[in-house]
């Protein structure tokens, strides 16, 4: 939404290199102790901080990042990024910048949006100077200054560039687009890694419960199904959905053919029965970013 309503041409596709394991407690302590004035409250998070991890029955101590998988993790996430980041690009747009520039984060993944490549040239080694500050380090890989937006695919083909590149955030691949009237858009489908890791991670639970009852795992991966969905469903996506669920339909099918000599001869047409009563048909279940963000509350 910020970047079809604005004025992007440059996207920020960053990424913070351990960001969780190089947490710093000093400054994180320094943080909570702007927005919580109880002590006692503030030693139950410093305890909780340190918590420490526990491997083979064994103890030791955590004296830097956040508790592995700890509920409260997130939370000092944001509280972190919130002073590190948040505060410091807001300032450094104000004081620095030439044209427009947004930033969307969501816990520690995050992308920076510029009207001037000038101005995401600049911010990109600012901001490798501020998360040094604080013991942090952007992955030299992962970072990218990429041209994307509204006249990215025409500036590029006039210089023979090819395409825009595409940036991955929070599950999706963005794509720069256009609509079927010829207005600029973005198009989103899952990301390969995840969909590659979801479906590596389903192969090896459904080896596990092959000699489970039929209804059992049937109705596991129903739930798995719906919830892919709930996240996944959104416009233009439809044919990674329908990728997903005919993915899952083979490896139940090579599962259920392995578990007797009786298996063997189940047919697609026996197991279609099967998959279209466990396997819901997918469909489009949110609207676009437009229509989702154009309504407003009653003042």
């Amino acid at each position: 939404m910020g970047i079809t309503k604005r004025k992007v041409n440059w996207i920020i596709d960053a990424d913070i290199r351990g960001f969780f394991d190089n947490i710093s407690h000093e400054w994180l302590m320094k943080f909570l102790e702007h927005r919580i004035a109880d002590r006692r409250m503030l030693r139950l998070l410093k305890k909780w901080l340190r918590a420490g991890v526990s491997e083979d029955g064994e103890w030791s101590p955590t004296k830097v990042g956040t508790p592995q998988g700890a509920v409260i993790s997130p939370l000092y996430a944001n509280v972190f990024l919130h002073y590190v980041l948040d505060l410091w690009i807001n300032d450094w747009r104000k004081r620095h910048a030439k044209g427009e520039v947004i930033i969307v984060r969501y816990a520690d993944d995050f992308v920076i949006g510029f009207r001037e490549e000038s101005d995401a040239r600049r911010c990109l080694a600012a901001l490798g100077e501020r998360f040094a500050k604080f013991g942090l380090e952007l992955h030299p890989e992962k970072t990218r200054r990429i041209e994307f937006g509204r006249y990215a695919e025409e500036r590029r083909a006039k210089r023979g560039d090819g395409p825009p590149e595409t940036f991955d955030f929070l599950g999706f691949t963005h794509i720069s687009g256009k609509t079927r009237r010829g207005d600029f858009t973005i198009h989103r489908k899952t990301s390969r890694k995840k969909f590659q890791a979801m479906l590596a991670k389903l192969k090896k639970e459904l080896s596990r419960r092959r000699h489970d009852d039929l209804a059992k795992v049937g109705a596991w991966l129903q739930s798995v199904c719906r919830g892919w969905s709930q996240y996944y469903a959104v416009p233009g996506n439809y044919a990674r959905l329908r990728q997903f669920r005919e993915a899952i339909q083979v490896m139940w099918l090579r599962i259920l053919r392995r578990r007797s000599q009786r298996g063997r001869r189940l047919t697609w047409e026996k197991f279609s029965r099967l998959s279209r009563r466990w396997l819901p048909t997918p469909r489009i279940l949110h609207p676009y970013p437009n229509v989702r963000f154009a309504g407003q509350h009653p003042r």
